[in-house]
């Protein structure tokens, strides 16, 4: 199975259309939404073309191939009009390794869950791969609004490797798990 990741679109309908145009050209069997998906939140400027309920449209026109995780930022009304459910966490087995999905504000590469190979997270804008402790951390960054000079971004991962991509499909980062 291919997976694409993605995290923080804080209501940026501008965002959501890349991000649309990314799933057909990268033809996924599932989309992971790590959180944040409407509400820009208090930290954050106002996104481009901010419009959460048009995005709200958007991601429900997918919402058979949506896994969701709920972020910092998604409240009670955001799964309202969602017609897919909001998890806390989603644990898959993916080429036998087990992942943890989370939105990365309780569990990250500082707080990582016992028992998994790999922890997938969003929160923090900042795209990466890296490996703590013999587990594969890897963070998506934001699809809407990177930070500390990261690109737009998301991930790609199928049964042996995870790809860290920009909105254009270059390659940022490639990590093996085989």
């Amino acid at each position: 199975m291919k997976y694409i990741v993605f995290s923080d679109i804080h209501g940026s309908l501008y965002y959501a259309k890349k991000m649309q145009e990314i799933i057909e050209k990268e033809s996924p069997d599932k989309i992971i939404l790590l959180g944040d998906l409407y509400y820009h939140g208090p930290r954050n400027p106002l996104p481009e073309e901010y419009d959460p309920k048009e995005v709200s449209m958007l991601l429900n026109s997918m919402k058979d191939n949506i896994i969701c995780i709920k972020g910092n930022c998604d409240a009670e009304v955001d799964e309202m009009i969602s017609e897919f459910s909001f998890n806390n966490h989603v644990e898959l087995e993916i080429g036998n390794k087990k992942y943890y999905f989370t939105h990365g504000h309780h569990e990250n590469k500082d707080n990582i869950p016992d028992g998994i190979n790999v922890l997938v997270y969003g929160h923090f804008h900042t795209g990466f791969i890296e490996e703590v402790d013999g587990v594969i951390c890897v963070n998506s960054g934001s699809i809407t609004l990177p930070k500390n000079d990261t690109a737009h971004s998301y991930l790609i991962i199928n049964e042996n490797k995870i790809e860290l991509k920009d909105i254009d499909g270059n390659i940022i980062c490639l990590r093996d798990t085989q």
